[in-house]
Parts: structure tokens; sequence; C-alpha cells
């Protein structure tokens, strides 16, 4: 899985499509990402200490990493990656229209 956590990345289906955000956290496990803003879902909680009304709570759920492209920051497009190695041998991330490494 080539998206970090703390990538701008763009959903590419669903109904969130078009929607841009940040990595919150990636669950290489199971493919997914959770990403700031997107694929919010309504959860039913019991009252509690920490919310003693209770209720309906919306929070953002997993996105499956297929459904996201990577946001290049140097070209603002959302573009493929590819990985190539520096000097020092390390593999980097790389835009493959504009070359900038991530």
């Amino acid at each position: 899985m080539q998206i970090r956590k703390g990538d701008k990345v763009l959903v590419s289906t669903g109904d969130d499509r078009g929607k841009k955000g940040k990595v919150l956290k990636v669950l290489p496990d199971k493919d997914r990402v959770l990403v700031e803003g997107v694929n919010f879902v309504k959860k039913h909680t019991r009252p509690n200490q920490k919310n003693p009304q209770g209720g309906i709570v919306e929070k953002e759920a997993p996105v499956h990493a297929s459904n996201l492209r990577v946001v290049c920051p140097g070209c603002g497009e959302s573009a493929g990656l590819s990985r190539k190695r520096d000097a020092d041998g390390k593999a980097r991330r790389v835009c493959k229209s504009c070359g900038e490494t991530l």
C-alpha cells in the first residue's frame, strides 16, 4: 500500500467522490484508510460518562485503499505513484506526472 499517514488523498469512487482529505490512520491488514472528513457513518450510543445524553454520533469510517488516489503536493493533481531508489539506496515514492518525491 503506497498511502501513508499524513498524505492528502482524493476519493475516486463512492458517495464521497471528489472529496479531498488528510489520512488519519492506515489499516494495512484490511487495506483500509481513515480519511479526515470522508465517509461519515451514524453510530447509536448508549449514555455513558463521556456522553451522558447518549444518542446518535457521526464519525468517520475507513475507506478501502483502492478508492483513493494520493494528491501530489508539487503539481496538486491526483497522480499515480512509482517507486525509485535514490543515491542512498532508499526507495522513494515519486509522482508520475511531475517527478517530485513525496
